[in-house]
């Protein structure tokens, strides 16, 4: 890489040296933005102001910063990962073939690239009706049917097995996360028993340990789908019978969850994903057009006609990078799927065939280390 070093300069003012002219870099590697702490960025330095168009690395928040309108703004990046593109996985689920049972097993897919699920690793047990949240390096998985309390975690660029975390505050099924990169939330849920919860968790993802309480949703619900930005965590319909309100909370800050508006259809089992500014979500109780519908996260609102499912199918799989959305498995009553299915997140219509996972599967979840809370 080329350096260019300045060890004195005298005569030239208080900032700096001035270049005039293009400064070329023949390097093929890589130019080293400067760095340093919150803090330390601050409109003027050692006398020196900060020019219009500045830019530099924030080693607290691990993100790039540029001079704008007189205010520091975060650099926004539209792919997380230039090294192989965003991973999805397919987690868990109940399968009728081959035979009827619950699996433990673990695909994985490049949401970018369409094609078949392929192995990635086991969770802790057999497993079905999971929540589910993610930071860029770590999925988890949040409770499961029978009651459990159990939260594990793998590293997502790693094929492996399932870790333990730590526990929920209560044992439960059908809660759903939603997560930025430092903490994930677990909203709703019920028990084996029928009851149906309001409770919502959180964990620091980088961590292991147990969920705190962090509030209450608006309402008792099961099985509602998860999804956000960076800041604003959304919890779309739910069940029990047709649950269509729509809640939201500001993740980084523990507290109740509040009325965001109403779903298109309603219901339980839905999946949902996102990109940092707008929620698509499959609402499988739109039968007969298997209908997806969004919502701007920022905006209070109901949800809108997005397009269309290519099947009627509910409890899938759902994940998505900063551009696509992608559903696997689900299912059909009495059809169940092993298909794959994406779209656009920001281009409305009808979703296309993306490939297939090894089994048909349904009450299956899914996470990814791109999704739009990241």
């Amino acid at each position: 890489m080329a350096n260019l070093k300045v060890d004195t300069v005298s005569g030239i003012g208080t900032e700096g040296p001035v270049l005039n002219g293009g400064l070329h870099f023949r390097s093929k590697n890589y130019l080293t933005l400067p760095k340093g702490t919150t803090a330390e960025r601050t409109a003027t330095s050692s006398g020196i102001s900060t020019v219009i168009g500045a830019i530099r690395y924030n080693t607290d928040s691990n993100k790039m910063e540029c001079y704008v309108n007189n205010k520091w703004m975060i650099v926004s990046t539209s792919s997380p990962n230039l090294d192989g593109g965003t991973r999805g996985l397919i987690v868990g689920g109940q399968h009728s073939s081959p035979g009827p049972g619950v699996t433990n097993v673990i695909e994985k897919i490049t949401i970018s690239t369409a094609g078949n699920g392929t192995d990635f690793g086991d969770l802790l047990a057999n497993s079905r009706d999971m929540g589910s949240a993610a930071s860029r390096t770590r999925g988890l998985t949040l409770g499961r049917a029978n009651n459990s309390d159990v939260i594990s975690f793998v590293t997502i660029a790693q094929e492996g097995n399932a870790i333990d975390f730590g526990n929920l505050t209560t044992g439960r099924r059908g809660g759903e996360g939603v997560s930025n990169q430092t903490r994930a939330v677990c909203a709703g849920g019920n028990n084996d028993g029928g009851t149906h919860y309001n409770i919502i968790d959180f964990i620091t993802i980088a961590s292991t340990g147990n969920a705190l309480d962090f509030g209450d949703l608006t309402t008792t619900k099961n099985r509602t789908s998860g999804a956000g930005s960076p800041t604003r965590g959304i919890f779309y319909g739910g069940a029990p019978g047709v649950a269509n309100n729509i809640d939201y909370i500001t993740i980084a800050t523990t507290g109740n969850a509040q009325d965001f508006g109403d779903t298109l259809g309603g219901g339980g089992s839905m999946s949902a994903v996102s990109s940092s500014t707008r929620l698509v979500a499959g609402e499988g109780s739109l039968s007969p057009t298997y209908g997806l519908g969004k919502i701007e996260i920022a905006t209070l609102g109901n949800s809108a006609k997005f397009g269309d499912m290519l099947s009627n199918k509910f409890s899938f799989a759902a994940m998505s990078d900063c551009v696509r959305g992608v559903f696997a498995g689900g299912d059909g009553s009495p059809a169940q799927f092993d298909s794959i299915e994406y779209f656009n997140i920001s281009t409305e219509g009808t979703m296309v065939d993306f490939g297939d996972i090894s089994f048909q599967n349904q009450q299956t979840t899914g996470l990814s280390n791109g999704h739009g809370g990241l």
